[in-house]
């Protein structure tokens, strides 16, 4: 039986994966980060190692171990923990001193190239679950309203730059202003400092990198994103269409077609 090796950060990505890949006959050995991976992953995997974030060295000996050749990585890492939890081990500070920047592309770039010097491939998750990626066309019962489709266009072009930029994903815009840019803080913080300022009706736009290497950080929006957008009463969601990863999609479109929210894929 084939085995691929799953890095799993935050969220249901990690579970949705493997449940999925397990389904057509794959055996899935998971590593997992201490405090941040779902324990509830072990439910779905064949094995579950644990480290600490920063633990390359750890990393590329727990795959080895299980002659790993192959491995995707699924979920977040909060970005914020680079200041607070991070414990590098000699692998990953040997790693940081060749960095030219702590870009999340320049970080993950180097995370890739380490394992695939020691022959372990990194592939794209959606290689195995495409039918996860949003596709084109509105999939709410609302559609967005005529100024809303304003907004997203805007809102997609800027997107775009602050993705070429390696800044973030996500903008937030009301009346063709930018209220909020993705940084460090995460989605649904910035929809939160978004949704605040504009004070209801804001329009979200979540788009990929110009260049968007889809081994890794490919923009994904789930439940949570839905809760979070409900909270701030925003009207619409705008995600990238081939390149965005839905997660509970079912879930998702229940509680935005409840709320009246609208959700496009473009």
């Amino acid at each position: 039986m084939e085995t691929i090796g799953l890095i799993a950060g935050d969220g249901q990505f990690p579970i949705l994966f493997a449940e999925g890949v397990k389904k057509d006959g794959l055996r899935v050995v998971a590593v997992g980060l201490k405090d941040i991976t779902n324990p509830i992953l072990n439910d779905y995997v064949d094995k579950l190692h644990w480290i600490r974030v920063g633990q390359l060295g750890g990393l590329i000996k727990a795959l080895k171990s299980e002659k790993i050749k192959k491995v995707v990585m699924a979920g977040k890492v909060p970005k914020t923990l680079m200041f607070t939890k991070i414990r590098p081990d000699m692998r990953a500070v040997s790693l940081y001193i060749k960095l030219k920047d702590m870009k999340d592309d320049s970080i993950l770039l180097g995370i890739v190239s380490e394992l695939e010097k020691e022959g372990i491939m990194v592939e794209e998750p959606t290689m195995y679950l495409s039918y996860l990626l949003a596709e084109k066309g509105v999939i709410t019962k609302k559609r967005p309203t005529k100024d809303e489709m304003k907004d997203i266009e805007f809102g997609f072009a800027i997107a775009k730059e602050m993705g070429r930029l390696d800044i973030g994903q996500t903008v937030v815009v009301k009346d063709r202003a930018v209220l909020a840019v993705e940084a460090i803080e995460g989605t649904d913080e910035a929809i939160r400092r978004g949704g605040a300022l504009g004070r209801g009706g804001v329009v979200v736009v979540k788009a990929a990198k110009p260049k968007q290497d889809m081994r890794f950080d490919a923009p994904v929006v789930g439940l949570n994103t839905i809760k979070t957008l409900k909270e701030v009463k925003a009207k619409a969601l705008a995600v990238e269409a081939g390149k965005t990863i839905l997660i509970e999609k079912e879930e998702m479109l229940r509680m935005a077609n409840k709320e009246g929210l609208s959700i496009i894929g473009i």
